[in-house]
């Protein structure tokens, strides 16, 4: 996956799209990723001890990796990632405008 935790990026299909935000994990095995602010859903929680409470918690869960795009932080806009070698070391860059991205 050319997604990696931290990284900004762009929904572009789906009820959220146009929607941008930090990734909060990645899930390589399934091929998703968890997004701040995106695919938000409502989880009924039932209080287990003494004390606790119970509601409804607002939570994110997980979108395919193929429905967002990295946002360069250079020229601002989603793009693709590619890979490089540079001093026998693999970087990844932006198709757009060439940027290595950390």
């Amino acid at each position: 996956m050319k997604i990696k935790k931290g990284d900004t990026v762009a929904v572009l299909s789906g009820n959220d799209k146009g929607k941008t935000g930090e990734v909060l994990e990645v899930i390589p095995k399934t091929q998703k990723v968890i997004v701040k602010g995106v695919n938000i859903r409502k989880k009924h929680v039932k209080p287990r001890r003494q004390g606790e409470e119970g509601g409804i918690i607002p939570s994110e869960y997980p979108i395919h990796s193929c429905k967002v795009n990295v946002v360069c932080p250079k020229c601002g806009k989603s793009t693709k990632i590619g890979y490089r070698m540079e001093k026998d070391q693999k970087v990844r860059f932006c198709k757009k405008c060439n940027t290595v991205i950390k």
